[in-house]
Order: structure tokens, then sequence, then C-alpha cells
């Protein structure tokens, strides 16, 4: 089992950005572009999905009538944003639509990664308007054992359960 510290500023953090998620909800402004009742507090989010594979993690997020140069991936403190802008053509507008309810403007998705993500290792794709990103899982720590000797004997490794008879003792760090 992976031991985490506890660090109380990223939580507050998390706490801060979680709320200002809520209440831009419910008093968003119009996305940019948008116009008429049908957008009015309209926001785009595109949506996300995480999967856990075997060596890594992969994100995909569908961005329609996007391309790889409408969208920015950034990792920074183990933070993942992937933000862009999808603007809206203006020629739909003068063909005389009467109804959209596809939202437009720019949009913004945070995720926190584990501790001692590889950042070379991340890599992305983007393929029929999905995003697909990929973090390789960082390596897992692995215990280092220690002995210690007792009096002038030469230390020895202990495995196992059980206590040695010569009263050494090993440790795990």
């Amino acid at each position: 089992m992976a031991m985490i510290r506890w660090e109380p500023v990223r939580e507050i953090n998390s706490i801060q950005q979680e709320m200002n998620r809520l209440f831009n909800t419910f008093f968003d402004t119009p996305a940019a572009g948008a116009s008429g009742p049908d957008q009015r507090g309209r926001r785009w989010i595109p949506a996300m999905d995480l999967v856990e594979r075997a060596d890594h993690f992969v994100l995909e997020v569908d961005l329609p009538g996007l391309t790889e140069a409408d969208v920015k991936v950034e990792l920074e403190d183990n933070v993942l944003t992937i933000s862009g802008d999808r603007k809206q053509d203006e020629q739909r507008r003068a063909d005389g639509y009467y109804r959209l309810e596809r939202a437009f403007g720019s949009f913004s998705r945070s995720l926190t990664l584990p501790e001692g993500i590889d950042a070379e290792g991340v890599s992305a794709s983007f393929e029929n308007g999905v995003l697909e990103v990929r973090v390789p899982k960082p390596e897992e720590r692995k215990p280092r054992r220690v002995a210690i000797s007792v009096g002038g004997d030469a230390p020895t490794m202990i495995e196992g359960d059980e206590a040695p008879a010569n009263g050494q003792t090993a440790v795990t760090a």
C-alpha cells in the first residue's frame, strides 16, 4: 500500500476550485459567441473519461469540431490541464438558423495526477474529434531492507515472519 503525504494547502485549493466550479454553473455568463435565449447561461464542458490500465492511465476527451491546433495539453505540478476554444462559424449565423443548441467558447478541464508522474512519458493523440492522453503510472517505491547487527556479528538479512534465533533484527525502511 502506497503512502501519500497529506498536503492541507492542496486540499484547500481543491475545495476552492470545486466551489468556484459550483458557483460558475449557477451564475455563469453566456459562452463567447453565444446569443439568443437558447444560449443564455450555457457553458461548454467537454465529456471526459479516465481509464486505469495496467501500466498507464488513459484520458479520453470528446472535442467534436476541433482540431489539434485548437487544443492545449499542459502538465504542471502533477496537474494535467486540457484547454481550448471552439469558435462559432459566422456563416451559419448568416444562414438564418432559428435554434442553436451547441455551445461555443473556451473550456478548461484539470485533473490532479498521482505523485511521481514522469512528465516526459505523457503522450497525446487526436483522432476523429477525440483527444487521447496517455499518462504512465509512477513506479511504486519498494521497501528497502536494512540489516542491523548485534554485537560484533556481521549483519544478516532476515526474511519471513519468524524471529531469528541469534537475536538479530531486520528493519524495513
